[in-house]
């Protein structure tokens, strides 16, 4: 925006509203937003910082408005509103050969006195600022953008953009920089009303546009990656459907075993159906491989069914947010896949859970994997973690657990990873604490129906797990030993 162009927008409004007070004020990164009073549509400036300095007039329901409001801290208005909230345009300040343009507002004080300050905008690009000074009282220096000199700037020659207006309006130029002249800027109407018309155009390029292609491949990267796990779930789904039968297949050959006891390659039923036989196995071992795999077929089944609801709400608040967008709300943050525990802010109207003995479908979801990784015990104030199979032992010692908490188990026998929670980080833990921590080791492994058992007790900084081991399997740096019987 040209020198001349913002000074004499700034007197024009000085001219015609300059009786309105400011009515609220809030500041964002990129612009500060003065609100006017006293209209029936309620409209307001905005000192546009980035990406061009400029100076817009827009409608407080105006997209943009709208858009650049919601970027600002919650904060800014607080920080912001006690020196300018109320205030008057008394003068407009300025030299038509720089981008310099200086606000002179006045507002009565609580104490009756008025004060005077200076809103001084600095439309310089990349050199971009706006700051506050007073002029009567000692206020202190709020500011945006790039920090400049608070006393004018005093240039030495005329620039480009003042001698094409020398030479446009020639005598008419005081005139037209005290915003006499509507013809300044393109449109029709008065010149407040072409300044409105070319900063709605002017946002339109410069926040909304950008702002649109923004959400727009936001929402094609979205889609596609919805439509990916769209697909990889379809093919899970199909895999396990696949499996599922071979339970009514292992039924039926169960049903026959006292008389197929043994048979390899296939087996003939009573019905005269013959069943193939995996090769390389009797009977019986089919029978059992088929349960197997079809019991794994329906957890997994099971989990598909959980994560195709899961999708269908990130989806349900995906099209919500962009709807949000879409209206010229500042883009909020990713709100799907959060956790469903006791970490997670419930709904409104959503029923406590009642009995905190048992756990609640709610906390059968935590973020941390509880009660679906590992199981929970308390053990004198101290929370015990207990693993549930090799990639859930995985999982606990790796992402659920601290450096700073106490991990057992079995020595030289397969079981569960036990660990114990320290989030004071203290150096040792009660003697008895670790004992009962090591019957449990002791109890969820392979060595359950023997008698004393060692435990190795560990941090979870001294544990580490190379790349290509099996799920499960882990090296201790350094640890102790500790003899116990296995106890539930």
């Amino acid at each position: 925006m040209d020198a001349p162009l913002i000074l004499a927008l700034g007197r024009a409004w000085l001219h015609e509203r300059g009786d309105v007070p400011l009515e609220a004020v809030w500041a964002s990164g990129r612009a500060l937003g003065l609100r006017w009073a006293g209209r029936k549509a309620a409209e307001g400036w905005v000192l546009l910082l980035q990406p061009k300095p400029e100076l817009w007039l827009l409608g407080a329901g105006h997209p943009a408005w709208t858009r650049l409001q919601a970027e600002a801290p919650r904060d800014s208005g607080r920080a912001w509103a006690p020196f300018l909230t109320g205030a008057r345009l008394k003068a407009v300040e300025g030299d038509p050969r720089e981008r310099w343009l200086g606000l002179v507002f006045q507002r009565r004080a609580i104490t009756g006195r008025l004060e005077t300050l200076r809103l001084a905008f600095q439309a310089i690009p990349g050199r971009a600022g706006i700051r506050v000074d007073g002029l009567d009282v000692q206020l202190s220096r709020l500011g945006l953008g790039s920090p400049f000199p608070a006393a004018p700037p005093e240039p030495q020659e005329d620039p480009p953009p003042f001698r094409r207006w020398r030479e446009r309006w020639g005598a008419d130029l005081d005139r037209a920089l005290a915003g006499e002249i509507p013809a300044v800027l393109d449109g029709e109407g008065g010149l407040l009303d072409r300044h409105r018309a070319w900063s709605e155009a002017r946002a339109e390029e410069l926040v909304l546009g950008p702002a649109r292609a923004a959400i727009e491949r936001k929402r094609q990267a979205e889609a596609a990656r919805l439509d990916r796990l769209a697909q990889a779930l379809a093919r899970d789904r199909a895999k396990h459907e696949a499996v599922v039968p071979l339970k009514i297949r292992a039924q039926r050959l169960a049903g026959e075993l006292y008389r197929l006891k043994g048979a390899t390659g296939e087996a003939v039923l009573l019905d005269g159906d013959r069943i193939p036989l995996p090769e390389g196995r009797n009977a019986e071992a089919a029978v059992q491989a088929w349960f197997a795999a079809a019991k794994k077929a329906e957890r997994g089944l099971a989990r598909v069914a959980d994560l195709e609801a899961e999708l269908a709400r990130e989806r349900a608040a995906w099209t919500k947010r962009l709807g949000a967008e879409g209206e010229g709300l500042a883009p909020e943050p990713p709100s799907a896949r959060q956790p469903n525990g006791m970490g997670a802010a419930k709904p409104k109207g959503a029923p406590k859970d009642k009995g905190k003995g048992r756990m609640g479908a709610a906390e059968a979801k935590r973020k941390d994997g509880k009660g679906v990784a590992f199981r929970s015990v308390m053990v004198d104030g101290f929370e015990v973690l207990i693993g549930k199979g090799d990639a859930e032992n995985d999982q606990l010692t790796f992402k659920v657990a601290d450096n700073t908490d106490f991990w057992l188990h079995v020595a030289s026998v397969p079981g569960s990873h036990v660990v114990i929670r320290n989030p004071d980080k203290l150096s040792e833990l009660p003697r008895h604490v670790l004992e009962r921590a090591a019957e449990l080791a002791a109890y969820h492994s392979k060595a359950r129906d023997g008698g004393k058992v060692e435990v190795h007790l560990a941090r979870i900084a001294d544990i580490s797990k190379p790349r290509g081991f099996a799920p499960g399997k882990v090296i201790l740096k350094k640890w102790i030993g500790i003899r116990v019987y296995p106890k539930p």
